[in-house]
């Protein structure tokens, strides 16, 4: 394995295979463990240009064909759960997860899940960019993601016509994305991933086929409305959409987690985006947190410490 860092980008890494099985392995180090297979291994070329903002790594692969596998053993073994957002950039790929099969052309995009066995194969020469993320920084309840992942969302039509531009700008100009304006670039790629992915929700939920995803997709749209009021509770959010507390709690207990934990999380991850944000670098902290309905300046300070292992003031500072 050959890996250089571009020229006048250190933090841009480029890394080719030096046969086959070196690519295995620098597939599975630039995202997770994965079983890599192809019936043309001699003269196999690949190469892997890589740029990690935080928690979301932007990945361009360019390789010969080949089948990646994501197995249950190989989730067994995973410490960290993360979402996985890709456009193909030339070339074709079929993925296939949750009992459904995407074929990507050139523009288009899909979504997948590392928690869940998938497979990806490529006939052909190919490039692609993948957004590896973890589940909360995506706009969307993690349960009702599985609707949506293995869907090929076209970059020729519709939302994908708007949004596929700009994912391909950012394959384009990796060594653009640095510091925190990088940082904030990617946040917009997934916020209008986000965007995509609540348009094919809404079309799911028009066919009739989840009324449960429904309800779950309003509670959620309404706790993100609502991430500014302190008072924000289970109460209200039951009250909203005339159902019992006990009814709500017993949806979040059903998806692994909390009401209390959901709404702390996603206000955590809003301060820590705002104090990362260079154009927000004058607002006082607490100004941030109470902006996300966290008005308790210490109670907030000893969270977001818990959640991120440094204090807000001194996340801002090692920007």
């Amino acid at each position: 394995m050959t890996t250089v860092a571009d020229a006048g980008a250190s933090t841009v890494h480029t890394a080719a295979a030096d046969g086959f099985a070196d690519w295995g392995r620098l597939v599975s180090g630039s995202f997770v463990p994965l079983l890599v297979s192809t019936d043309r291994p001699e003269g196999f070329r690949g190469q892997i240009r890589s740029r990690v903002l935080e928690d979301i790594s932007v990945v361009e692969v360019a390789a010969d064909r080949h089948t990646v596998e994501r197995t249950p053993a190989l989730i067994a073994k995973a410490e960290r759960r993360w979402f996985k957002l890709s456009i193909m950039l030339a070339g074709t790929g079929r993925l296939v997860q949750d009992n459904r099969e995407a074929v990507l052309l050139p523009g288009d995009l899909a979504i997948y899940d590392t928690n869940r066995p998938y497979t990806l194969t490529f006939d052909g020469a190919f490039r692609t960019l993948v957004l590896m993320f973890p589940p909360e920084l995506l706009d969307l309840p993690i349960e009702v993601v599985g609707q949506v992942t293995a869907i090929r969302i076209p970059g020729d039509k519709g939302l994908g016509q708007l949004i596929s531009p700009f994912m391909v700008r950012l394959a384009d100009n990796l060594e653009a994305l640095s510091g925190a304006n990088g940082l904030r670039l990617a946040h917009n790629a997934l916020d209008l991933a986000t965007t995509l992915f609540n348009g094919e929700l809404d079309a799911i939920i028009d066919a009739g086929r989840d009324p449960h995803i429904l309800l779950l997709g309003r509670i959620h749209d309404y706790i993100e409305a609502n991430l500014g009021d302190p008072e924000l509770g289970p109460a209200s959010i039951a009250a909203a959409h005339y159902i019992s507390t006990r009814h709500l709690h017993d949806l979040f207990q059903e998806i692994g987690t909390t009401v209390a934990s959901s709404i702390r999380s996603r206000r955590l991850e809003r301060c820590r985006r705002d104090l990362a944000d260079p154009v927000l670098a004058g607002r006082p902290v607490t100004a941030i947190a109470a902006r996300w309905g966290l008005l308790d300046a210490a109670h907030f300070s000893r969270i977001f410490r818990a959640a991120f292992g440094e204090s807000p003031t001194g996340y801002r500072n090692s920007r």
